[in-house]
Order: structure tokens, then C-alpha cells, then sequence
């Protein structure tokens, strides 16, 4: 489910739009965006109003939907949603809870509604990592059961981590585990301090420096892709690395020479929260991103693309030149961005530099503060 979006006008269609079809979960995960609670609301969209917005996403095209939770399988018609989508040519994801619902007769009926890809989180390398995160005990064995259960039907999986005080020091662990499952994705979420998520466990700039080394280091090994949600500096070390490869291999020739790089597609996207982003809420508020609660309208309202093009929170992020700080300096910026829901949740500005990445642009220099006194 990889796609070109060399063709994609940001300004025109989102690449990736994810719907949170519920906030119903029967988990209580430490780091939960939506702070999930057992029952369903009342406020959901119905099944008619996401039929609506899944005509609107095949209208404007759009490569990647992802139906996300809270728990997904806690509404009784995803399976009947799943079949609309791939009857509308529309390429559905799905991220549904590792907990009892998740059988193998529902990862079986939901390769049958034609879903494109299953979505599963993994925190950790072990039982202990994993299931105190998910708070949850069992959650880890249900999760590699569902993997199982999905290569027997030839559902692919893609792999969800939370990257955060808790899972650090394993990281390198479960890169080792993953190599071992058969999946075609490991996406890296970086903690956005909303919803449980809590500053506590945020990384600091180094450390995530030094997991971009991790992750850089494994996919040169490995047969899945890999990719970074909230993390858009991970793409700035890449190429960073490509050029320093390049040199190195100059230096030894004595010539150019093209490198060979085996390097993700996703790499350097230029998707960044409402720049090629847009999140559904349960209750049909759009947003540029699930961390970054500032509603760009309803789809109750209006078109889901009159929101994403005309919305102000929306054209202002699609607005590089608005940037703050090294962020607006930097020469990565337009592959980059740093995390505007971050940078939000951190300091309230939308604008502002993201504040977890230690690169300095070249020729910037910070502004000095101004003594009063």
C-alpha cells in the first residue's frame, strides 16, 4: 500500500486521511491520543455519515484511509464499512485493539471485506514492556497471535510504536523481534504530550537522534519499510546520511558514482499535520492531525474538501514561509517541518520550532533574550 504522491497538490488533497471511527476501547494505554473509554458515544458518526465521507475521500482521491480508535471492532458495522470503502476504490487500513475481540474469524472477515492492510501496536520485546505500557496483560501474546492470524490469510501487517521513556533502552530488542514477524511496515510514533500522553516520557533531542540512528542503521537490513509519524526530523537525517555516504564513496573512487541506497519511500515525504494530514474525529471535527486538537470544521458542516483547502488552521500550516525559530531557517523545511502538534502541546504556539530536534540550520543564529532590568 505504498503510493506515489508525486503528483499530489498538497494545497489540493490530502495523501493520508485517518478516521477515528470511535473512541470506544477496552484498553488503557499509557499514551492513548483520545484518552479511550469502554463505551461507545452517541455523537459517533453513523453508518450513512461514513459512507458520506468515504465518497468524499474516493472524490478527491486520496491513497491512504486508515479507520483508527480507539478500537475499531467495537462498531458493529466496520466490516460493512470496509466493503464500502474497497467497492469505492478507496484502500482501507485498520487499527483495531489487541484485546478478545480480535479473533481469527474477524481478521478473517475483515480480509474478506477487502481490507488492504492491518495495523497492530507493539511496544515492546516482551510481555513485561509491552503489556504494562498497554495496561493490558495478555495484550502482547494477543497481539503476535494476531500477526499470525493475519499472514494465514494474507492480510499485510504493518507494525505501531510508541517511541517514549518507557520503551527506550528496547528498542533495539524489538527491532530484532520485528525482523523475525512478517510484516511490511514498523511505523514510529514520537510522544506527543495530549490526551494520557504525559511530558514525562517525552525524548529529549539526542534521543531521538540517537533512535533515527536505530531505525536508519535497521532498514538497511531489513525487508519492511519503516517510517516516523510525529518524528518529521527522520527525514532530515536521512538524507543527511545519504549525503555523507555519497562523500564517503567520492572519497574512495576518486569520482561520482551513484550510490545504491535500499532506503524507504517514506522517507522523505513532505507530509506533515495538516500538509497532506487530516484526522476525523468520532464525531466528524477535522483537524490537521489526532495530537493537534484545533478543529478545522465538521464534516456535519461542510465537504471534507472545503475543510482541508479553505480552513485557516489548515492553509496556515500548508504555509512554510509562517514557520518560527530554526524551523522556518532550515533548509529541510520543506521535507521536515518539525511537528506542529508537538510544537503546539509544548509551547501553544503552531508555529513554533519543533522542539525536540538538536539540528542547527546553516547560517542561523538564535535570537538572543532580552534583558530587562
Amino acid at each position: 500500500m505504498i503510493h506515489s504522491h508525486a503528483a499530489i497538490n498538497f494545497d489540493e488533497a490530502p495523501f493520508l486521511v485517518i478516521w477515528e471511527v470511535t473512541q470506544a476501547c477496552d484498553l488503557s494505554c499509557k499514551h492513548c491520543r483520545a484518552a479511550a473509554q469502554p463505551l461507545r458515544s452517541p455523537e459517533e458518526l453513523s453508518t450513512e455519515e461514513g459512507k458520506l465521507l468515504i465518497d468524499q475521500i474516493a472524490d478527491l482521491h486520496v491513497p491512504i484511509f486508515v479507520m483508527t480508535g480507539g478500537d475499531p471492532i467495537k462498531r458493529p458495522d466496520i466490516f460493512e464499512l470496509i466493503r464500502y470503502a474497497t467497492e469505492n476504490g478507496v484502500h482501507a487500513a485498520l487499527t483495531p485493539s489487541a484485546t478478545p475481540l480480535l479473533t481469527r474469524e474477524v481478521i478473517g472477515k475483515l480480509k474478506e471485506a477487502g481490507l488492504a492492510r492491518l495495523a497492530v501496536s507493539l511496544d515492546g520485546s516482551t510481555a513485561e514492556i509491552h503489556d504494562n505500557f498497554r495496561q493490558l496483560p495478555g495484550a502482547y501474546d494477543k497481539t503476535l497471535k494476531a500477526i499470525e492470524w493475519a499472514n494465514e490469510v494474507g492480510l499485510p501487517v504493518q507494525i505501531h510504536t510508541t517511541a517514549s521513556r518507557h520503551n527506550l533502552a528496547d528498542l533495539d530488542h524489538l527491532g530484532t523481534l520485528l525482523h523475525e514477524l512478517d510484516i511490511v511496515m514498523w511505523s514510529v510514533f514520537f510522544l506527543v504530550p495530549v490526551g494520557r500522553g504525559q511530558k514525562s516520557d517525552l525524548l529529549t533531542g539526542e534521543e531521538f537522534e540517537q533512535v533515527f540512528e536505530k531505525l536508519y542503521k535497521l532498514s538497511k537490513e531489513v525487508k519492511f519499510q519503516i517510517k516516523t509519524t510525529e518524528g518529521m526530523h527522520y527525514r532530515r537525517y536521512v538524507l543527511q546520511q545519504h549525503v555523507a555516504e555519497l562523500e564517503r564513496e567520492k572519497a574512495s573512487n576518486g569520482r561520482e558514482t551513484p550510490a545504491q541506497f535500499r532506503t524507504q519511500q517514506w522517507a522523505t515525504r513532505r507530509v506533515n499535520d495538516g500538509r497532506g494530514f487530516v484526522f476525523v474525529s468520532h464525531t466528524g471535527n477535522v483537524y490537521p492531525s489526532g495530537f493537534l486538537p484545533l478543529v478545522g470544521g465538521s464534516i456535519r458542516q461542510q465537504s471534507l474538501k472545503d475543510i482541508y483547502r479553505d480552513s485557516p488552521v489548515f492553509r496556515t500550516l500548508r504555509d512554510l514561509k509562517q514557520l518560527h525559530g530554526k524551523c522556518g531557517a532550515c533548509e529541510f523545511k520543506e521535507i521536515c517541518g518539525g511537528s506542529r502538534a508537538r510544537a503546539f502541546a509544548l509551547t501553544g504556539d503552531l508555529l513554533a520550532e519543533e522542539p525536540c530536534c538538536t539540528y542547527q540550520p546553516k547560517n542561523y543564529h538564535a535570537p538572543q533574550p532580552v534583558l530587562v532590568g
